[in-house]
């Protein structure tokens, strides 16, 4: 709650040269909007103006007047006075717009040379407020949106959790040794590297304050609460606070909220204030005007302890923001993925809505978006784009495609992956050049195939399109000027192409609903829902004879190319596709690990940075998802 005193008991006068009572009514408004007296013919001083309006008179208002009364006489006195009415609109949280408005009643009286004074007392400034009144302005919070699953189930929060820090009033009297000491050693359980500044936080702080170090959820491990009891001063206070299910469920994407730091306040226009709760990053920073809604103002006329309303604006509070992911498609995501080290992520899409169901950066990836946002060269997995761009050339699965054991470009040489089985070398299927993954001969096939013909064969793919809402994702590029070398290694998946998960995840997804599917993820409330029918259309789309084939090509992966580790994985068959992707340099050199699949109605794509070759890393982590949601 921020209260503000408004009044006091006070009147402004002044003395004006004009002689003419409309000018001076124009000048007392102008003062009393913009609180600049300076050049209103020394209509008041800006100290007594902000004296009368007290803390409130830094806010954004305007005053107009409504009319000017004619000249009157007061009884039984020569004393000449005019009415002025005023137009109020205070703009009480600051965001551009009004909020309260009013008109009041000021008054001009003449003197004995024919000038005008300004006569405001606070009845001038709020009507009905007396002298021994005073004007509080309160903020209330709304109560904030949730962060609903694809079924409706809350996936965001209030849940338990506890403010561990330091209750100075437990020290009172206390040496500041003794305060330091209790400050480090909280810190110290806190988990800072450094409780030194902790504790000189706490030293300055007032001397009843609690001085918070550190909020954990409920029942965790993460501090030592017995340890912590020990401390004088030590406590851990129980709140609520909108968490999801674990720390781990979709925190790169959902993202955190926490107390709105001053700059977040300035930047918000009056949106935000002090101590409000906002979104810090993820979603919960992207969408916090929808989930924080509007807080409520009250302005009250306040004698003693008694408050009598003015004015009131009702809280709205914020309105759920209701995604697509699926808790039992999420919670084995992060399952997977918990035994990695190095940066890594997994995106779940339904092919048959484009619905986005699970998307969970791993550990390593240490709170980026792996999942949604890598850059990354996709290997091998785009050798199915590869795969349709030659089948429109020409090229199907029983036609024979060079499979040598590299290919020369320009000079450059590229090899097959370590360990290439030899049986597959020379005139092979382009099914089997799929299945195995050989690289020399979607090279040596490059004369089929054009930068262009790659676009669009990526389009038809969902690849490289727009998003269909806002949210942050990457759907991948594609070079459509790509040439020599850069476009030979375009072919399997290096050069300049890049994708995220979520982009192959996108591919997969589209293989097998047989139409480029636009991935969404928010699902109301509807003014901000994802729009797939916004996206435009590939402009050479995938047909249902295409869609067949590359079907099979990715079944063929599983059945007997580089993915078998997925055959015995439980439910309909596993389509795939397995790759690597060589990046870096030097001592920075690393070969990440890429698969995509899809079974039935659910499309899924992993990527492990440093993964190695093989479809060992990121195919296992596959396996034991899709093993997990069977």
């Amino acid at each position: 709650m921020l209260a503000a005193v408004l009044l006091v008991s006070t009147a402004l006068t002044s003395c004006s040269t004009t002689g003419d009572p409309a000018t001076d009514a124009e000048d007392l408004a102008e003062a009393l909007e913009t609180g600049e007296t300076s050049d209103a013919r020394g209509l008041v001083s800006d100290e007594n103006l902000a004296t009368m309006l007290g803390e409130i008179s830094e806010l954004p208002r305007t005053v107009e007047v409504a009319g000017v009364g004619e000249p009157r006489e007061i009884t039984d006195s020569r004393i000449k006075v005019v009415d002025v009415d005023l137009d109020w609109a205070w703009d009480l949280d600051a965001d551009g717009e009004p909020d309260w408005s009013y008109t009041s009643t000021a008054r001009l009286v003449e003197d004995d040379e024919g000038a005008w004074n300004a006569e405001v007392h606070p009845d001038s400034l709020v009507p009905g407020v007396g002298p021994q009144a005073a004007v509080v302005l309160e903020r209330v919070r709304g109560v904030r949106g949730e962060v609903l699953a694809g079924d409706g189930s809350a996936i965001v929060t209030d849940r338990p959790v506890l403010r561990v820090g330091l209750d100075k009033t437990r020290l009172e009297g206390a040496p500041e040794a003794d305060l330091r000491a209790s400050a480090e050693a909280v810190a110290t359980l806190a988990g800072y590297d450094d409780p030194g500044a902790f504790a000189d936080r706490a030293v300055a702080a007032g001397p009843r304050a609690f001085v918070e170090a550190i909020v954990v959820r409920d029942g965790t491990s993460d501090v030592d609460l017995q340890a912590l009891a020990e401390v004088p001063g030590g406590v851990a206070l129980p709140d609520e606070m909108p968490l999801a299910p674990t720390s781990a469920f979709a925190r790169a994407l959902l993202g955190r909220v926490g107390e709105a730091t001053q700059e977040i306040v300035e930047a918000s226009e009056g949106r935000v204030a002090a101590g409000d709760t906002v979104g810090l990053s993820g979603l919960q920073e992207q969408y916090d005007a929808t989930l924080a809604g509007k807080p409520g103002l009250r302005v009250s006329k306040q004698v003693g302890a008694e408050l009598t309303p003015l004015f009131e604006r009702p809280v709205a509070d914020g309105a759920d923001l209701h995604l697509s992911l699926d808790t039992g498609v999420q919670t084995p995501a992060e399952a997977a993925l918990a035994g990695t080290t190095s940066p890594a992520g997994l995106v779940a899409l339904r092919p048959s809505t484009g619905e986005v169901l699970a998307a969970a950066s791993g550990p390593g990836s240490e709170g980026q978006s792996t999942a949604m946002l890598a850059t990354l060269a996709p290997g091998s997995t785009y050798k199915i784009v590869t795969a349709l761009a030659l089948l429109r050339a020409g090229v199907g699965p029983h036609d024979v495609v060079s499979c040598t054991p590299d290919a020369t470009v320009e000079g450059y040489t590229v090899g097959n992956y370590p360990g290439y089985p030899a049986a597959y070398l020379g005139e092979i299927t382009m099914s089997d050049a799929v299945a195995q993954s050989c690289n020399s001969a979607l090279i040596n096939a490059r004369d089929a195939l054009t930068p262009e013909a790659m676009a669009d064969a990526a389009a038809a793919l969902g690849l490289g399109r727009d998003l269909a809402g806002s949210w942050p994702g990457f759907l991948g590029s594609v070079p459509a000027d790509a040439s020599g070398t850069g476009f030979a290694a375009s072919l399997i998946g290096q050069g300049e192409v890049l994708a995220s998960p979520l982009a192959m995840a996108t591919v997969a997804a589209s293989v097998q609903a047989g139409t480029a599917v636009a991935p969404t993820l928010v699902l109301g409330p509807v003014d901000i829902a994802d729009d797939p029918a916004g996206v435009a259309a590939p402009s050479a789309p995938l047909t249902a004879e295409e869609a067949e084939v590359l079907r099979g090509y990715m079944r063929g992966v599983v059945t007997g190319g580089t993915a078998t580790l997925l055959a015995g994985v439980p439910g309909e068959p596993v389509h795939a596709k397995s790759g690597s992707a060589e990046a870096g340099g030097g001592d920075d050199a690393r070969v990440d690990s890429w698969m995509m699949a899809y079974r039935g109605d659910l499309a899924v794509a992993v990527m492990v940075q440093g993964g190695g070759h093989g479809s060992g890393v990121a195919g296992g982590i596959v396996r034991d998802f899709l093993s997990a949601v069977a």
